[in-house]
């Protein structure tokens, strides 16, 4: 299931309105207009996946280890955390910006093909750290 496609099962909790629980059930349709109005989700939706999926990506990553050392070596953890925490704002919004500027240019399914071919290249340049 990708993140951003609403669930059939989802369509009967109390979260979705009638005319959202028609659309999922009508996902199968080959309509454009109803796959485009199928992908839509709440905002509290979207929200809980974006906290998930950041959150469980940093959890352990070197920017997490950075802070923790920095934390340690100041003595000013709660300096630490507003800066760690403003850096992670304005990454985070560029990210989004960015985002935002190249669905406003690209079809969906480009940038899902552009973003694989990314991770692949990259998983591909690791690999060949690791053995050489």
């Amino acid at each position: 299931m990708k993140l951003d496609s609403l669930p059939v099962s989802a369509a009967s909790t109390s979260l979705y309105s009638k005319s959202q629980q028609k659309t999922a059930e009508n996902i199968t349709s080959p309509s454009p207009a109803v796959a485009d109005s199928a992908q839509k989700q709440p905002p509290v939706a979207i929200f809980v996946t974006t906290f998930l999926t950041i959150f469980l990506a940093e959890i352990g990553d070197k920017t997490q280890l950075s802070t923790l050392l920095m934390s340690a070596e100041s003595h000013s953890p709660w300096v630490v955390f507003l800066g760690s925490a403003a850096a992670l704002i304005t990454t985070s919004l560029l990210g989004v910006l960015l985002g935002s500027w190249i669905a406003s240019r690209l079809s969906p399914k480009t940038v899902e093909k552009a973003a694989g071919v990314m991770l692949l290249l990259i998983s591909v340049m690791l690999f060949w750290d690791v053995i050489h």
